[in-house]
């Protein structure tokens, strides 16, 4: 063969293997389609890829399937679907413990970076700082005062070890010089449970659960951590109109296959998660669950890993978190 020749193919192999991903896209799927929960059954990542898996059986005629595969702070799911064929037929719903994962279990963890191809995020949420009206404070900065008496007289709860409600308390304590008790619960069930009984004194947790009981009055809420104030609670400032800046924390939801998997196969799954999301029934759906449906594309995935990433690692250095795994 001619060097020509060698140069032809080579120039013409990358458009060849374009075109047959573009096919194979086409007819996508064509067998069972699994989405990789990375937790236990019951909780908000498995309610929310039940949604999605919900609304994509009624697009695509190809069963979808979920299945959970806890352990190791999602990093045994995330490991799974990492090691995974890249052809979108193993799928990863993983939360904001992607940009966590990386710094708690570093031989389990896959990077979140190069390991996945980001397809879609799906949808957010807030965190909400609840506190038990008992407590005597009526808004956030109350709050910091209180705890900048009392310390670690007062007990904060949170869904468990390196949660994100537990995060962000450590974050408020790094940002404001507080120092309480931490108080981790298998679940933030169990951990509003406490705080409606007066057991502590207040958690991060997502509006959803909480809000019955801001109406009754059993609970106050004091802050959120989103950019704007959540719809849902328009009366509760943020935690930089509170006077923290640049204090956003997001629970959120996102959609991964594998590195390399084709990018027409990529971009067909996403423009059907975010049709799913966005229909009435979708919307109507994430928010009896406290989630926001966002259905954005891959590079919304991307930018809010790379800046989650480095404001995690900085939090477990400074606290010296450390899990087993």
């Amino acid at each position: 063969m001619t060097m020509l020749a060698r140069m032809v193919i080579a120039l013409a192999l990358p458009f060849v293997f374009a075109g047959a991903h573009a096919e194979e896209a086409q007819d996508f799927p064509l067998r069972t389609v699994k989405l990789v929960v990375p937790a236990s059954p019951g909780g908000p990542i498995d309610a929310v890829a039940r949604i999605v898996a919900d609304g994509l059986k009624a697009v695509w005629t190809a069963p979808v399937v979920v299945e959970n595969r806890a352990g190791a702070g999602t990093s045994t799911g995330a490991a799974f679907v990492a090691a995974a064929p890249p052809d979108g037929y193993t799928l990863l719903v993983m939360p904001d413990s992607i940009t966590v994962n990386p710094y708690l279990y570093p031989n389990v963890n896959p990077d979140p970076l190069k390991s996945f191809e980001p397809i879609a995020l799906i949808a957010t949420a807030t965190q909400l700082l609840v506190v038990r009206p008992g407590l005597g404070v009526a808004d956030f900065n109350q709050f910091l005062d209180y705890a900048r008496r009392r310390g670690a007289d007062v007990n904060m709860a949170s869904a468990g070890t390196a949660t994100l409600s537990h995060l962000t308390e450590v974050l408020l304590e790094q940002r404001t010089n507080i120092a309480t008790t931490h108080i981790p619960f298998k679940g933030a069930a169990p951990a509003l449970t406490a705080l409606l009984g007066a057991h502590v004194d207040a958690m991060w947790v997502m509006p959803a659960p909480a809000v019955p009981h801001l109406r009754s009055g059993k609970l106050l809420g004091i802050a959120v951590t989103s950019a704007a104030r959540d719809p849902s609670l328009p009366d509760i400032p943020t935690v930089e109109e509170s006077g923290i800046a640049d204090f956003r924390v997001d629970n959120w939801q996102g959609l991964f296959a594998p590195a390399r998997t084709p990018k027409p196969i990529v971009e067909k799954i996403g423009r059907a998660v975010a049709d799913v999301v966005r229909t009435p029934e979708g919307k109507s759906r994430m928010a009896a669950i406290g989630f926001e449906p966002r259905g954005d594309g891959p590079d919304a995935v991307v930018e809010i890993i790379r800046t989650s990433l480095p404001k995690w690692a900085e939090v477990i250095r400074r606290s010296g978190l450390k899990l087993s795994e």
